[in-house]
């Protein structure tokens, strides 16, 4: 009878605690439990896995309209990085190509404003260079004005691009930051005076031959205890490369992919020398010398509202109307590349806007493809400079490993 009350008093405890499995032992009396089921911890773990996917997929996602559109859009990203926060260059000395409008002139803008000492603007067209200073002028003032110096200079002419970094060179005792903005946008294949490719010759080449020759007064800046900085304007659209791109000849580059494709592949190769130069100069040697490539982003630009039309009459118009409303301006779309000229301390990153690191395509992660990129840089500027410059040829010997 003891026994049973027993028994009872057990039961209606164990079936307080419901979920859990219980007998009692007839031999000992007292409750023996073999098994608690938790189907409601199951739940709950289960749904906080749930959570945590869904998390990270709208972040994903945040990260996608920030780093693209701009507006609202931009303060979706999981990293943030403004203007304002571009730190003061009193005292430092920079280069910006294709300053004087769009991004570049976003930048530019930027730059002066927190007070660099010395700008210059290497572009092709002085009066647009004027418009854009006398717009400093009026809303910075004409100290800061005064601060910028043109240089004219079409980055598919390398004996001109040459010469203009040796006067910088010559007229500095310092370089600090290096803006490799200026570019071909998405336009139709067309070769240059040298025969090459003209997406390839621009948007790559002239800019690789334009920091050659400045990485010596980097490298004496740098060594005197300062942090230099070069940016490089890449593209999320390098994920449009050719996917059997090997850049193992002139004949393949100068091969006609359509314009995305030409566009694409010359983005891959800004991205691919970015690395490249991280691991052949940043990290061997000059660890304060540090190189990055950006995206800035859909950005209203010449590009996207007047060069797109070339190649696409007609579909080009979505482009310059449709998507108008959320595309970035010129000082969002300058975010990510003030972000590396002056603030980051990584180098070999792929930075998209506001100021988040990505992975960028498997292409662009192949050092292998990065070295043969960049052997086929250097011969073929080797050759189609060999009259202008017998004695150095390429000014890449310092950077190219063999």
């Amino acid at each position: 009878m003891a026994q049973r009350l027993l028994a009872r008093r057990v039961n209606a405890t164990l079936s307080s605690a419901p979920r859990c499995t219980a007998r009692l032992d007839p031999f000992t009396g007292p409750p023996v439990v073999y098994s608690c089921h938790r189907p409601q911890a199951r739940t709950i773990k289960s749904t906080a896995v749930s959570k945590g996917v869904v998390s990270h997929t709208m972040q994903k996602l945040g990260d996608t309209l920030a780093e693209n559109f701009g507006g609202a859009f931009t303060k979706l990203g999981s990293r943030q990085f403004k203007l304002d926060d571009c730190p003061d260059l009193t005292g430092k000395v920079g280069v910006v190509t294709g300053g004087s409008q769009g991004i570049g002139f976003g930048v530019a803008y930027t730059l002066l404003k927190h007070n660099i000492s010395k700008l210059y603007i290497i572009s092709v067209n002085e009066e647009i260079f004027e418009g854009a200073r006398a717009v400093i002028a009026e809303e910075l003032g004409q100290d800061k004005a005064a601060r910028m110096f043109w240089m004219k200079c079409d980055l598919s002419d390398w004996r001109r691009v040459k010469e203009v970094a040796e006067t910088i060179k010559r007229d500095n005792d310092r370089l600090d930051i290096l803006v490799n903005n200026s570019g071909r946008g998405i336009m139709s294949a067309q070769l240059t005076s040298y025969g090459v490719d003209r997406h390839m010759a621009v948007n790559h080449m002239g800019h690789v031959i334009l920091t050659s020759h400045l990485l010596s007064l980097m490298q004496k800046t740098a060594e005197e205890g300062n942090i230099v900085r070069i940016s490089n304007q890449s593209s999320n659209l390098h994920n449009g490369a050719p996917k059997d791109t090997k850049f193992a000849s002139l004949d393949e580059i100068n091969q006609d992919v359509g314009p995305n494709g030409q566009y694409g592949r010359s983005k891959l190769a800004v991205l691919l020398y970015s690395r490249y130069f991280n691991r052949k100069v940043t990290q061997n040697g000059h660890p304060n010398v540090l190189m990055n490539a950006t995206h800035p982003g859909f950005v209203s630009t010449k590009q996207s509202r007047q060069d797109i039309l070339e190649p696409y009459p007609l579909s080009g118009y979505v482009m310059k109307y449709g998507i108008e409303p959320i595309k970035k301006d010129q000082f969002e779309g300058a975010v990510p590349t003030v972000f590396c000229a002056t603030k980051t301390k990584d180098s070999g990153q792929y930075i998209c806007a506001p100021c988040i690191p990505e992975e960028g395509s498997a292409m662009s992660q192949d050092d292998e493809l990065a070295d043969r990129l960049m052997e086929l840089t250097r011969d073929i500027i080797t050759d189609k400079t060999r009259m202008d410059s017998v004695e150095r040829g390429c000014p890449m010997d310092d950077i190219v490993v063999h």
